[in-house]
């Protein structure tokens, strides 16, 4: 699958790619991406459903370790620094312990090598689902249909994200709905085996308000990736890449030069 990619700064830093959550885009990386191309030559992708990417029948951690190294074989890129925000971050782990020669650097936002089922997005798809976009008038609109299921303001404001306009002035989802929708259980586990392993380098930034990530998870990850790092912004919540920016960022840079070989 041919990923949409976006790209930051001019090119002469070494490759990293970042990789966004369940229903984000790149989009979610423009502010974050512009920053960290000062430092490395930095590509947001698409991943497949969502954004601009093509949409497919098919969603799981498998295909989508494959989109992404497909993506960096076109490109001729045999070495990234890989950085994943939730979903993403199970790719990126993936990604890494299974094809380890092509990982320089794994840095992991605000997730953890486990499953998540109770901690889900069901009431949030149910809110999708029940919009009626024939009859939608505008995201504002979106939002409050969807108030009652995801009391969140930023949360639907998040997810109204993914609506765009049609060619004749309507509504309709940038993601394949159904498709993420039927392959959430899927998506909801752990994506690593028991035996995976990678030794590189490795940073977790975690939200210090987020319950995506307990003290409890520090010994699976550190089982998993022995050469971690793991910072918490205390400030953050899932999103320390938008919520907190500048201190988000610092950290990537300072880690990554305290650590470079």
């Amino acid at each position: 699958m041919e990923l949409f990619a976006r790209d930051f700064g001019d090119g002469s830093g070494p490759p990293m790619v970042v990789l966004h959550g369940m229903l984000g885009s790149s989009r979610n990386w423009l502010s974050a991406g512009n920053e960290l191309a000062a430092q490395w030559s930095v590509t947001a992708l698409d991943l497949r459903n969502h954004g601009k990417s093509p949409h497919a029948d098919i969603m799981n951690y498998e295909v989508m370790v494959e989109d992404v190294l497909g993506w960096m074989d076109r490109r001729g890129i045999d070495q990234i620094d890989l950085m994943g925000h939730s979903m993403g971050g199970k790719i990126a782990m993936a990604l890494a312990c299974r094809h380890p020669h092509r990982v320089r650097r794994l840095i992991v936002v605000d997730i953890a090598p486990k499953s998540y089922f109770s901690n889900g997005h069901r009431a949030e798809f149910v809110a999708m689902h029940e919009l009626s976009l024939a009859e939608l008038k505008s995201r504002g609109e979106a939002e409050l249909k969807m108030e009652g299921r995801v009391p969140d303001w930023g949360m639907r404001k998040f997810i109204t994200t993914n609506l765009e306009r049609t060619e004749s002035g309507g509504w309709r989802w940038a993601i394949n709905l159904p498709t993420i929708s039927v392959s959430l259980p899927e998506l909801e586990k752990n994506p690593l085996a028991p035996e995976d392993r990678f030794g590189g380098d490795t940073l977790f930034i975690l939200g210090g308000k987020s319950r995506y990530v307990k003290a409890a998870d520090y010994e699976a990850i550190q089982i998993h990736f022995p050469a971690v790092t793991i910072e918490t912004i205390a400030a953050s919540g899932h999103n320390p890449h938008m919520e907190t920016r500048a201190e988000f960022v610092r950290l990537v840079i300072n880690h990554a030069t305290e650590n470079t070989e």
